[in-house]
């Protein structure tokens, strides 16, 4: 898959509430129609506000600001009740019962316009609009009133904690997200030992899912989809009681699931065994905010070597997550195996504002100098023993 489900789980199969973001439409013709402040050349039908979200939360991850006209488009797409829908071609007409909104698209957007500040009012009507579809056993599904699932719950959490609440304390009847995920979370016996299943199957049985346990992780850790490394340690599975503990034990099952040849392989119902490069790099992020990075590092470097072409067939979510991966294991976006993710995402949208792209480059250039400056002194020697005046020092910042 190309977009983790977890926090995508769009139209393809929305009438089962369980479906894949279709990020990884390749047709070679992009559409006339589309805002150039877009990111992405595909049809945004399914994805347009997760993918826009996805983008700018990496950019400002890499401490590129993103151009203006980008973040108004996703403000922009925003419902009056504070939901967001994948995509609204016109947003001069009010939503109303048939706009598909959706608690992913919703999440996502105030992941990214939290981390980028100074969009309180947009955020705030959109968890408000998150908390009134809580359900009662205190998670989310997919839209409003749906099943609550694994990945959906977790994208919510990651939204809440962003936003400044503590998840924790949103309830429903007594219930919060955590209790939620802690029934998704399966025992230390059996088949998928402490992963996270999506939902129930039709007789209430938990199935492990690799793709659900990584979203399960970060969300019974209260992280969100640009986690940073945790403290955590790898440890065997326990009886899931705590949020912590499930997580430790949805790490366990992801390192043991990653160990043979350091990639999931496709969980499509009916494909064929193949490496799942968009499940792995959630891994590798779930892996690395829990502790667990010894793993995440192993799977990071297989990423780097094999996942471009991938991510350049699937676009900018798909480069998005790879820069999420880089950033939790700390490892360098600007060259991964050899690409810049950082120039190739910004290359599917609108230019980023260059006063701040600059930002990595200016402080690594703060960092080398020192006192006044090298330049700065090396001008007053020469203005001293020349007498010629002054000189103009003072470093040329480069451009990106």
């Amino acid at each position: 898959m190309n977009v983790r489900r977890s926090a995508a789980v769009l139209a393809a199969v929305v009438a089962i509430g369980a479906a894949t973001p279709a990020a990884a439409d390749t047709s070679p013709s992009p559409s006339p129609a589309l805002p150039s402040a877009l990111y992405g050349d595909t049809d945004p039908q399914y994805d347009g506000v997760w993918r826009q979200s996805l983008a700018l939360l990496a950019q400002h991850t890499v401490d590129v600001e993103p151009s203006k006209a980008a973040v108004d488009w996703l403000t922009g797409q925003q419902c009056a009740d504070g939901s967001f829908a994948p995509y609204r071609a016109d947003t001069a007409e009010e939503c109303g019962a048939k706009t598909m909104v959706d608690t992913n698209q919703t999440a996502a957007a105030v992941q990214a316009l939290a981390a980028l500040g100074g969009h309180d009012d947009v955020t705030k009507k959109a968890v408000g609009w998150l908390k009134s579809v809580q359900n009662k056993d205190g998670g989310w599904g997919y839209t409003a009133g749906g099943a609550s699932d694994t990945n959906s719950t977790s994208v919510v959490v990651g939204a809440l904690a962003a936003a400044g609440d503590r998840p924790a304390e949103v309830k429903k009847d007594g219930k919060s997200p955590y209790d939620a995920l802690l029934t998704l979370a399966l025992p230390c016996e059996g088949d998928g030992a402490g992963a996270f299943a999506f939902q129930p199957d039709k007789k209430g049985g938990l199935v492990a899912n690799a793709d659900a346990t990584a979203a399960g992780v970060l969300g019974a850790l209260g992280a969100g989809l640009a986690a940073g490394p945790g403290k955590g340690e790898a440890s065997s599975c326990e009886k899931p009681g705590t949020p912590e503990q499930a997580a430790a034990n949805g790490a366990a099952y992801l390192t043991e699931a990653l160990a043979k040849n350091g990639h999931l392989t496709s969980a499509l119902a009916g494909a064929e065994d193949q490496p799942d490069f968009g499940n792995t790099a959630d891994a590798v992020v779930a892996l690395a905010a829990q502790g667990s990075g010894e793993q995440a590092a192993k799977s990071l470097s297989w990423l780097e070597k094999n996942a471009a072409d991938w991510a350049a067939q699937s676009g900018p979510a798909a480069y998005a997550q790879l820069i999420f991966a880089a950033h939790a294991t700390g490892a360098d976006p600007r060259d991964f195996g050899g690409t810049d993710l950082v120039e190739r995402l910004g290359a599917t949208g609108p230019a980023a504002e260059k006063a701040t792209e600059a930002k990595a480059d200016e402080k690594k250039d703060e960092e080398s100098d020192s006192g006044l400056g090298v330049w700065w002194f090396v001008g007053v020697c020469l203005v001293a023993g020349i007498g010629i005046g002054f000189l103009i020092s003072g470093r040329k910042k480069q451009q990106p």
